[in-house]
């Protein structure tokens, strides 16, 4: 998947706010940004976190219905219940344009008999 730059650097090296930025949701620790692909009809979205905007997660195939989620090295390993939360937040974000509530992840419990 070919990465597109999301936004200019400024002379200090921050990123500053563009047009493709969504919103933001937040957990007990840390704040997300959701960033569109493009400005019309975009095919993708991602989720960032940090002053450095570590990539936290990719979903592709918005417009073609065949989605696909793409987590970012850190984040692989995260417990499942905690992934479900961060792309249905996601998702609300990226199709509302505001920010996400609940702040928290829902407690999920499985039983195994």
């Amino acid at each position: 998947m070919e990465e597109q730059d999301m936004g200019e650097q400024n002379a200090s090296g921050a990123r500053r706010t563009d047009s493709f930025e969504r919103g933001a949701f937040h957990d007990d620790y840390r704040s997300y940004k959701v960033r569109a692909s493009s400005a019309d009809a975009p095919d993708s979205f991602q989720v960032v976190t940090g002053a450095s905007e570590d990539i936290v997660l990719i979903v592709s195939g918005l417009n073609s219905g065949n989605l696909k989620a793409t987590w970012g090295p850190f984040w692989r390993s995260f417990k499942p219940n905690w992934k479900i939360w961060v792309e249905d937040s996601a998702f609300r974000v990226f199709y509302s344009g505001r920010t996400a509530l609940p702040s928290t992840p829902p407690m999920v419990k499985f039983c195994d008999g």
